[in-house]
């Protein structure tokens, strides 16, 4: 079952933030839902994709999650869209009530777009460094905060 992005972040506003683990399990449960099958390789694809675009964004909190990993959170260039049949996973699932405050959520996702915009630099590579001006604009937008220094250091290469 191949989702997008936006269906990706759809899936994780629905339950406000979900562990790795947690939303290959809603996608595994969407996919025997709806009669087809689950690939895990192409679902972590799918997320790692989502990561780069910015899609979903991931969040270092003090949660109790396995191996203290980040939870996912829609991202700021996300228009999260909830697949068919994803309104019922609620019900299916036993995930714990957490809420992120909006500013460790948006610092998250400034922190990873400036580690993006650096090695963008450092590989000269302009393609990647006008998707993070892109992704800038979004997260300023998204985020009510001011990236313009982001788009300095992105104007580097």
């Amino acid at each position: 079952m191949d989702l997008t992005g936006d269906e990706l972040a759809g899936v994780v506003d629905l339950f406000g933030c979900l562990t790795r683990a947690e939303l290959d399990r809603a996608v595994e449960e969407l996919a025997y839902k709806r009669g087809d099958d689950h690939d895990a390789d192409a679902v972590a694809a799918a997320v790692e994709a989502a990561l780069d675009s910015y899609h979903l964004v991931a969040v270092k909190t003090d949660f109790d999650t396995p191996d203290d990993r980040p939870v996912l959170v829609a991202g700021p260039v996300a228009f999260p869209a909830l697949p068919d049949g994803a309104t019922d996973l609620p019900h299916i699932m036993d995930v714990p009530d957490r809420s992120l405050d909006d500013e460790t959520v948006v610092a998250a996702a400034r922190e990873s777009l400036e580690e993006d915009a650096l090695a963008a630099v450092e590989a000269g590579d302009t393609a990647r460094a006008a998707r993070l001006v892109d992704v800038s604009y979004d997260l300023e937008a998204w985020g009510s905060t001011d990236a313009s220094d982001l788009r300095e250091i992105l104007d580097r290469v």
